[in-house]
């Protein structure tokens, strides 16, 4: 069930005033589904311009798995400022920062040209922390899992 008072997709534009990340670290280009409070499904356009492919690698470009579950970690933080938002209860300057990565697994290689659907599912909020499962994937596969906690604080 998606929220009305958000307008779907959610670009790149909108995205930038929810995150601080940037170029070339901003890893999520649009939101295509939203359950507030609950889960967020996003894309990342994986491209051979990505500065990390210079040297990851050389001839054979592989996405970094960090780097997948750092996209994971923001599509988690776009669904926490949203849902602040909608609810009234987001700070200005607050930023959500990852603590913990659990159960890290990678089950194929993410390259050039492909397109990374990242779902994140909220499955607890404790005192501003939240616990997410979460998972990337490329043409309907899953290429990688995780368990996410991040945190919030006045930034």
């Amino acid at each position: 069930m998606t929220d009305n008072t958000v307008q779907l997709p959610v670009d790149v534009e909108q995205i930038q005033s929810l995150l601080p990340h940037r170029y070339p670290f901003l890893l999520v280009d649009r939101v295509v589904e939203l359950d507030m409070g609950k889960s967020i499904a996003a894309i990342k356009n994986v491209t051979i311009n990505e500065p990390f492919f210079q040297g990851h690698f050389p001839g054979h470009p592989v996405m970094p798995g960090v780097l997948i579950v750092e996209a994971l970690a923001q599509a988690a933080g776009v669904l926490f400022k949203l849902s602040a938002q909608n609810d009234g209860g987001e700070q200005k300057g607050s930023l959500y920062y990852l603590v913990r990565i659990d159960k890290a697994r990678f089950s194929a290689m993410v390259v050039p040209g492909d397109q990374l659907r990242l779902e994140v599912s909220l499955k607890r909020l404790l005192r501003g922390m939240g616990i997410f499962e979460a998972r990337a994937l490329v043409a309907g596969n899953e290429v990688a899992s995780c368990q996410l906690m991040c945190a919030g604080r006045a930034g």
